[in-house]
């Protein structure tokens, strides 16, 4: 069985004691499940919160992860974090290629490889976004958006068929932020061309959802045979509506 994962990337939000707050508050909606052996939560501070976040979750099944990171293992790069000192606060994930700065900060395919490349090379496990925007869903491009955006990502790591321990999370680009979201065919049809173009290495592969994903919404998208959990924005800064998101992908998982 595939393992199930949500995340949650609290972007840009909250100050220290509402980090800590939100985290004690998942560390207890996630405890009932402290068992599950093929369920995985994940929690994305921003970046000056993650250690407390960290000191929070200890004992828990939650883990930590970041919300970028430097494709180099150090030097002369004012303001970047690199995946060695990731490791050192505690963080097991890290996400790579977000729209956010694939298209606010100019980040290209390439670019996101290196990152992913490094993020493994330190043991850290990246959730890669891929996506299309909407002028590339209404030519007709989806699936050659999220080929190209892939491709690069396995070239780099040098696997043609899969890019290793990674997750990959489809993020319409559309769909961000924007109320909108595909709707469980349209998002079940592009991650399962996701599926078909990883080979064999896509079959134990977690591929996640993202985009104005909700706990009304989460449901009928998780049961959707190749979603195997969620990238949660803006929906996971409130404890109640991730909690019934983990709940119902908790409810995906046989016994």
């Amino acid at each position: 069985m595939r393992r199930r994962l949500l995340c949650g990337n609290w972007k840009m939000n909250l100050d220290r004691a509402g980090a800590r707050t939100l985290a004690e508050a998942l560390k207890n909606s996630a405890s009932p499940l402290r068992e599950a052996e093929y369920l995985d939560l994940v929690l994305f501070p921003p970046f000056p919160y993650l250690e407390s976040v960290a000191e929070v979750l200890q004992g828990s099944r939650i883990q930590l992860g970041a919300q970028n990171l430097h494709q180099a293992p150090a030097g002369a790069y004012t303001g970047e974090v690199s995946a060695t000192m990731l490791v050192d606060v505690g963080c097991k994930f890290v996400i790579v290629g977000h729209s956010e700065r694939r298209h606010g900060l100019g980040e290209g395919d390439a670019l996101v490889g290196r990152k992913a490349e490094a993020a493994l090379n330190s043991g850290l496990t990246p959730v890669i976004c891929i996506g299309e925007t909407w002028a590339q869903r209404d030519a007709g491009e989806t699936f050659a958006v999220v080929e190209r955006q892939l491709s690069a990502v396995t070239e780099i790591l040098g696997a043609s068929d899969s890019p290793g321990s990674c997750v990959i999370a489809y993020e319409p680009v559309w769909a961000i932020g924007t109320g909108r979201v595909a709707t469980p065919n349209e998002a079940q049809d592009v991650h399962g061309h996701i599926r078909s173009i990883l080979g064999r290495g896509g079959e134990s592969l977690p591929l996640l959802y993202g985009g104005s994903l909700k706990g009304d919404n989460a449901p009928s998208l998780f049961a959707q045979a190749d979603i195997d959990g969620g990238l949660v924005g803006g929906a996971s800064l409130e404890a109640e509506e991730f909690s019934r998101m983990l709940l119902s992908l908790s409810d995906t998982i046989s016994d």
